[in-house]
């Protein structure tokens, strides 16, 4: 588990006590984030150059709250009470997957709390290091259609998908078209991946976002796929791409499917807004006591 309860950077001691006061009052242990990014140091500040440039490509700013060297990161989330935690690695071409793995072995061997993630792109050779990532110990894979700008239903990873299925073993997936569209998002490139692999433990990162309905249907009609909380009904995404009220009671039906993630350490605000976003929702402490700890808890197996 994630260590730590003091703050030496003058602000996370007074933060951290209060995303502890919102989950203590709940009455859970503390936190399963699905979504958080560990990631090598250079790739990392290339995804932060990304989101530095993205106002001046015409997108809403987007500061980093969480700009910290990586063990002040894993740090953070320990003060925070985050028991379990992913580090969300995706490859934007061929020749990176494998690489990724390798390191994310590494870092879930030397942080307690991490569940060890891996990724994969469509390319020969991929099923055997999905196997190997497997082998070696892997409980969460990402999968990034949008910006590794590959259909998931691309031959190649036919046989990963099936592998992972059978396995067991979830598959957090920006497949959503927010912040901006990719060739291959949206429901129905997903529709049609699922129809081949009905068993898949698919969890649809940022509620699906814009398309919440239609991923929410998804998970309908298929009992292995969940959803991540993901920037979903923050100020700042409500601002873009608000989730329509009239789904709501979907929300509560669909309570045992879907996952707290935040997005940490790239989101524009501080982390107790996910939560208290969450909160505002209405839907009641049990539900929130499912997403922010209990569903999380009975996927991956944390006590």
């Amino acid at each position: 588990m994630c260590g730590g309860s003091g703050g030496r950077d003058g602000v996370s001691g007074p933060e951290a006590a209060g995303v502890r006061e919102f989950w203590g009052r709940l009455g859970v242990p503390g936190l399963i984030d699905v979504h958080t990014h560990f990631m090598p140091d250079r790739v990392l500040r290339k995804v932060w150059a990304y989101f530095d440039a993205y106002a001046a490509g015409g997108g809403v700013e987007w500061p980093i709250s969480y700009r910290h060297e990586e063990e002040r990161r894993v740090e953070l989330l320990g003060e925070f009470g985050v028991r379990a935690f992913t580090s969300m690695i995706y490859p934007h071409k061929a020749g990176m997957a494998k690489w990724l793995n390798g390191w994310a072995v590494d870092f879930a061997r030397r942080t307690p709390g991490c569940l060890q993630t891996a990724t994969f792109f469509p390319e020969p050779g991929v099923e055997e290091y999905v196997r190997d990532a497997v082998e070696a110990g892997a409980r969460v894979f990402k999968a990034h259609v949008q910006v590794g700008g590959y259909d998931p239903n691309d031959v190649l990873l036919d046989p990963v998908w099936g592998l992972l299925a059978e396995a067991g073993i979830p598959v957090v997936t920006h497949c959503g078209s927010g912040p901006e569209p990719g060739k291959h998002t949206g429901p129905g490139v997903m529709a049609r991946l699922l129809a081949r692999h009905p068993r898949l433990r698919l969890v649809v990162a940022h509620m699906g976002m814009p398309e919440y309905a239609d991923f929410l249907d998804l998970a309908e009609r298929y009992e292995e796929v969940r959803l991540d909380t993901t920037m979903a009904f923050t100020d700042f995404s409500e601002g873009l791409m608000p989730f329509p009220k009239a789904e709501s009671g979907r929300l509560v039906e669909l309570g045992e499917r879907i996952l707290l993630g935040s997005d940490f350490p790239n989101i524009p605000y501080p982390y107790v807004h996910q939560l208290e976003a969450l909160e505002r929702l209405g839907l009641g402490d049990a539900w929130l006591r499912g997403v922010l700890y209990g569903n999380g808890a009975r996927l991956f197996g944390v006590r």
